[in-house]
């Protein structure tokens, strides 16, 4: 699979670092990375990470080439990905965070690139794949939205709890660390909320996942509500649902019956352990749910509790999806 990276930001360099983790790369070829950010400045960064640590290879920006562990990327300062030729790879990966109206979407598309990914939601994209939860629906789309991170963390869970017990109605609250959308220090925004120093408060907000769970899962729509908490750490977030099931089960039979679920879903995890948010980080699954934490309300209640590595964890379905659809190109 041949893949360019189009912004090289938080999510971007976590993706490139996920590829350098496979064996042999396993068959992932990253041609290009297109950022408007100054070469030197995209290898320092992508070297030196302070949430995930030093890299342990050496970054060598030779001219137009980022060098790492033996891999040789064209780099390009591009501010319109349709005027660079993108012909043979089969998936860009759109990380910009701008790919929100068709015309900036499909510029890697125009640049002969086969498909794109875009790394959040985008109402320019044909679908929203959720891997665990409506992957079924990524067809012949050329276009995808990845979703939000949070929504990854929580559509697979959501399928999967209504399929084991019932959902009538859920809220979910997404523990949500901080995100360049916040400033350090108090400095206007468009939410009064957000305009605080992220580091410094609690913030509670709204999460796009609210409205994408309608979207990925629309057999459940309108029954599910969420919010969010943008908390002072910098990685690895949560999701605290509460549920009304259809079906009534003790709390011993629920726990049992989840667990026994979620290790048969390939992108959740289950620990038993008292951990921390920082004990997460890294993890690649979608979420990792808290067994310590779930409990049952009256028989009809539920609360499940799930770490998540926004950052990790959204990288490497990033990956996968591509690999979907770039496997789809070679049908």
């Amino acid at each position: 699979m041949r893949i360019a990276i189009n912004g090289f930001g938080r999510i971007g360099r976590t993706i490139l670092r996920q590829v350098l983790n496979l064996p042999d790369a396993n068959g992932v070829q990253v041609a290009l990375i297109n950022d408007i950010a100054p070469g030197d400045m995209l290898g320092y960064l992508f070297r030196y990470d302070s949430t995930f640590g030093p890299l342990p290879h050496e970054v060598a920006i030779q001219g137009e080439t980022l060098s790492v562990a033996g891999h040789h990327i064209a780099l390009t300062r591009q501010d319109d990905l349709s005027r660079l030729d993108l012909s043979g790879v089969d998936v860009v990966l759109e990380c910009t965070g701008i790919a929100r109206e068709t015309n900036v979407a499909r510029r890697g598309l125009q640049a002969g690139a086969r498909s794109v990914l875009i790394s959040g939601p985008s109402p320019a994209a044909e679908v929203t794949v959720v891997l665990g939860a409506n992957e079924e629906r990524l067809g012949d789309a050329r276009v995808v939205s990845n979703a939000s991170c949070t929504t990854n963390a929580l559509a697979p869970l959501l399928g999967l709890l209504d399929g084991l017990c019932g959902v009538e109605t859920a809220h979910m609250t997404t523990i949500h660390c901080y995100t360049n959308s916040q400033p350090m220090v108090d400095a206007p925004r468009g939410d009064m909320a957000r305009s605080r120093a992220g580091a410094l408060s609690m913030v509670p907000t709204t999460s796009s996942a609210t409205h994408l769970i309608d979207e990925v899962l629309p057999n459940l729509a309108g029954r599910i509500s969420g919010s969010a908490v943008r908390v002072p750490t910098a990685s690895v977030s949560a999701v605290d649902l509460v549920l009304t099931m259809r079906d009534v089960m003790d709390a011993d039979a629920f726990a049992q019956a989840l667990r026994a679920k979620v290790e048969e879903q390939p992108v959740l995890g289950w620990t038993d352990l008292p951990l921390v948010s920082s004990d997460l980080r890294g993890r690649p699954e979608s979420l990792v749910i808290a067994g310590p934490e779930t409990r049952i309300v009256h028989q009809r209640q539920a609360r499940v509790f799930g770490w998540y590595d926004n950052e990790w964890g959204f990288s490497a379905r990033m990956l996968d999806v591509a690999a979907r659809m770039a496997n789809r190109e070679a049908i």
